[in-house]
């Protein structure tokens, strides 16, 4: 049997907007590392942990080439990805799990 592997990409932010976007084939677990502090670099440093966006894709060159699409993006148009889903930004990571 073949189980399609699942790729995603996420943002996590700060408690003050700080926006962290990041690639991962496993969405819990990498969401648990962030929230555990266990990431070293940018999330780490501006304590984002709060799961607020992501999408699920078969292939990762596609999650790969949407992670780098949404990093070049200004703030305002990663909001309104944000809240298109998401407009009270909670934390989706309980819905997750």
């Amino acid at each position: 049997m073949f189980v399609e592997k699942k790729y995603y990409i996420y943002i996590v932010a700060s408690l003050s907007g700080t926006l962290y976007i990041g690639v991962t084939s496993s969405l819990i677990r990498r969401i648990a590392e962030h929230k555990k502090g266990k990431i070293e670099g940018f999330s780490k440093k501006y304590s984002c942990h709060k799961l607020v966006y992501y999408e699920i894709f078969g292939d990762v060159n596609a999650a790969i080439g949407r992670e780098k699409e949404i990093k070049k993006w200004r703030r305002e148009k990663k909001e309104e990805l944000i809240k298109k889903i998401n407009p009270h930004w909670n934390d989706l990571y309980n819905e997750i799990v």
